[in-house]
Order: structure tokens, then C-alpha cells, then sequence
């Protein structure tokens, strides 16, 4: 139920029961005049009829000992007390008034049916102005329930926006309630994170590309080194540094505002193949020579108009990642527009499955592994490409793995 419908509910509710309340304190308070009113009419009468009957006048509607006097009426008038009583009765209402006299009882009675129906009069009265009044707030508070609906839409959309990453989206500022005060602490929070998002890529960028220079001589030196073991321990380290200092360029490179994207037309299956072929010596996990162990399969091929090269990127770094922090055997499969890339280890942990790829966190959370930039460059890359990309586990009992979709069928000119 929505926040609208809430809104709505309450006010209705809140209008159908003061109409309830109010029309049973009107019928009440007009109950008890009447029969006030009625009681004193008939006391009046009684008096005057008791002097009456002892004077020897009875008038027409004076009764003497009446057989048919109510029970309730008959034992206070036997106790010497006068008293006036509401008979319903089961046609006309009557209203009776008797005093004793003597060894006798004066009784008077009329008909309490005129003040019944004005009670009933009222009440059809009480129950049509609480159903119309019920009705307009029902039509009021939905209209405000809207109006503050809407506004908390579009407030929500903003901050949906900034949450997924665009830190220009602000919230608007109309008013002065409540509602505007939290979309400025929003706005304010905003430009507080961009400020530090910011600073930190800045930050590093620069320690980026003051590592490439040392990085690149580091590079260089290790090629005099002689033919043995410690001399591959060092042309791997160096290897591995230089690919995560790239890592890093690539990484703020993505998170500026414009982007330029070649695209040509090409088939994807060709172009997944060509791009886990590369794979080869990128890096620890994947040997020399070839990924082993890594398998592609085309189930449907299409022709895409997008940017080869960042595809490439996309799909080599689903292979490395799969090859270093999963288990082989991995699987790539093509199937449409639609890339798929499936490991046998242990799956992504729920941090990653809920909030996404974070810079600088591996797979498994693992320090020492690696920075964990491998997943946030296929994320920024698919971003770039307005492609989409889904990250699970493979379910059933002991299936395990991590796995990882590309949607490129935005994309997708043709069958292949």
C-alpha cells in the first residue's frame, strides 16, 4: 500500500469517525430535549388534572385507574410518588404521566410518535451530511495525498539518480515543510559526497600517473635481467604492477562526464572469441600460453554496432576474474546480445550481489589479491556502452559459481 493510498485512508477515516461521533452526540442531546421538554409538558398537565379531580372536574384525557398503566409507573405512583414514563410499546409510542389521589391514580398519556419521527428525521439528516462530508474528505485527502505523492516521486527519483551514481542530480526545492528540509539535507549530502568522490579521483589519478614513469623504467630494467627464476619473479611482479597502474588510469578515465565511443558493426561471437584468446599472460591465474580452461560457446550469434574494444575490455575481464578468483572450468556463452560468463568457485559474496562491484575490494573481500578494479572497469565500461550487466550465483544445490551477464541486445543490427 502506498504512501498515497495511507494518506488517503487516514483522512477518510478520520472524517467518518468524527461524522459518527458528532451525529451520535446530536441524536443524543435532541433525545434527551425532547423527552425533557415532553416530561415537563405532561408534568404540568398532571397537576392540573389532579386539581381538576379533586374539584370533581375530570377533563377528556384524564384517566382514573387505568388498567393499561405501566408496571414501572404503577409501583412509584403506589409508593405516593408521581412520575412521568416512555412506553415504546410495540406500535405507537406513549408517554404517560400519573399521580395518586387519594386511593385512586390520576393518569394522563399521548402519543410520543411526532417526537419519534423527528428523531428518525434527524438522524437520515445526520447520516446523509456524514456520508456527503466523508465523501469530500475522502476527494480532499486523496488530493493531497497526490500532491505530496508526487512530490515525493520526483524527490525519490533524484536520489535514485545520485545513489546510482550521477552526483549532478539534485533534489527540488519548493516549499518550507518538512519535506523540502530533508531534500536540502539530501542535496547537501550530495554535493559533500561528490566533493569527496571527487578529491579521491583526483587523487588517484595522480598516483596513477606518477607510478607510470617509475613503473615503465621498472619495466625496462627487468628486461637485462638474466634467463632464471628470480628473473621471472620480477618481470611477473612488474608485469602485474604496470596492469594494475593501468587499472587504475582506466578507472578514472571512466568516472569522467564524457566518454568517446567508436562503434562499427561486428559479430559478437568473433569478437568474444578474439577477446578471450587475449587473455593469455594477462596476468596471475592465466598461464602462458593460452587460457586453459576457459571454453566459448556461441548458441546464437548477432551482429552489434558498438565499441570493439571496450567489449574486448568487458569480456577479458570477466575471464581474468573468473580464472584468478573462481575455478576452472570457466564457461563464456554468446546467446543473441547477451554474453554470459560462468566460473565453478565459490560465488560472489552477498556485499557484492547487493551494493555491486567496489574499486579497490577483490571477489572474496580478500586483501593481498588484488585491488578489485577488475569488475568496477566492466561495470563503467557497460556503462559507457548502455549495456547491462547482472551479477549471481548459479542456483541449485552444488552448483555454485559466479555468474556474470552482459546485455548487449540493445545493440544487436542483425543475426550473424
Amino acid at each position: 500500500m502506498g504512501l498515497r493510498t495511507k494518506i488517503g485512508l487516514a483522512i477518510a477515516g478520520t472524517a467518518a469517525v468524527v461524522s459518527v461521533v458528532m451525529g451520535l452526540l446530536v441524536h443524543h442531546r435532541t433525545v434527551e430535549a425532547q423527552y425533557a421538554s415532553a416530561r415537563s409538558q405532561i408534568g404540568d398537565r398532571l397537576q392540573t388534572a389532579v386539581q381538576d379531580h379533586a374539584a370533581g372536574v375530570d377533563g377528556d384525557r384524564t384517566l382514573i385507574d387505568p388498567p393499561d398503566l405501566p408496571k414501572p409507573l404503577a409501583e412509584a405512583v403506589q409508593q405516593g410518588k408521581w412520575g412521568v414514563y416512555l412506553d415504546h410499546g410495540p406500535k405507537v409510542p406513549q408517554i404517560w404521566a400519573a399521580s395518586k389521589y387519594g386511593k385512586e391514580v390520576v393518569a394522563l398519556k399521548r402519543p410520543y410518535q411526532r417526537e419519534a419521527e423527528t428523531v428518525r428525521d434527524l438522524d437520515r439528516v445526520l447520516w446523509l451530511a456524514g456520508g456527503f462530508g466523508t465523501g469530500l474528505a475522502c476527494v480532499a485527502g486523496l488530493v493531497v495525498a497526490t500532491r505530496l505523492g508526487r512530490r515525493l516521486k520526483v524527490k525519490a527519483g533524484a536520489a535514485q539518480r545520485i545513489a546510482e551514481g550521477d552526483l549532478t542530480a539534485r533534489l527540488p526545492l519548493r516549499g518550507k515543510d518538512e519535506i523540502t528540509q530533508l531534500a536540502a539535507a539530501v542535496n547537501t549530502m550530495a554535493d559533500a559526497l561528490a566533493g569527496r568522490l571527487q578529491a579521491e579521483r583526483e587523487v588517484t589519478a595522480n598516483i596513477a600517473h606518477e607510478l607510470r614513469t617509475p613503473v615503465a623504467g621498472m619495466v625496462a630494467a627487468s628486461g637485462l635481467l638474466r634467463e632464471g627464476r628470480a628473473e621471472e619473479l620480477v618481470r611477473g611482479s612488474v608485469r602485474r604492477l604496470s596492469e594494475l597502474v593501468d587499472d587504475v588510469i582506466e578507472v578514472a578515465r571512466l568516472d569522467t562526464a564524457t566518454q568517446e565511443v567508436r562503434t562499427e558493426v561486428c559479430e559478437l561471437g568473433s569478437l568474444v572469441r578474439r577477446s578471450v584468446a587475449g587473455v593469455a599472460g594477462a596476468g596471475e591465474g592465466v598461464p602462458e600460453g593460452g587460457p586453459e580452461g576457459v571454453t566459448v560457446r556461441v548458441v546464437r550469434d548477432v551482429r552489434v554496432e558498438t565499441d570493439p574494444r571496450r567489449v574486448e575490455r568487458i569480456v577479458a575481464n570477466l575471464v581474468s576474474n573468473a580464472l584468478r578468483h573462481g575455478r576452472a572450468p570457466v564457461s563464456v556463452e554468446v546467446d543473441g546480445g547477451v554474453v554470459r560468463v560462468r566460473d565453478c568457485g565459490s560465488g560472489f559474496p552477498e556485499a557484492l550481489l547487493s551494493g555491486g562491484p567496489q574499486r579497490f575490494r577483490t571477489k572474496g573481500g580478500e586483501r593481498g589479491v588484488g585491488l578489485g578494479l577488475g569488475l568496477t572497469i566492466v561495470q563503467g565500461q557497460a556503462r559507457v556502452l548502455g549495456a547491462g550487466v547482472r551479477f549471481a550465483n548459479e542456483p541449485g544445490a552444488g552448483a555454485g559459481g559466479a555468474l556474470v551477464e552482459v546485455d548487449l541486445r540493445g545493440a544487436v543490427v542483425g543475426e550473424g
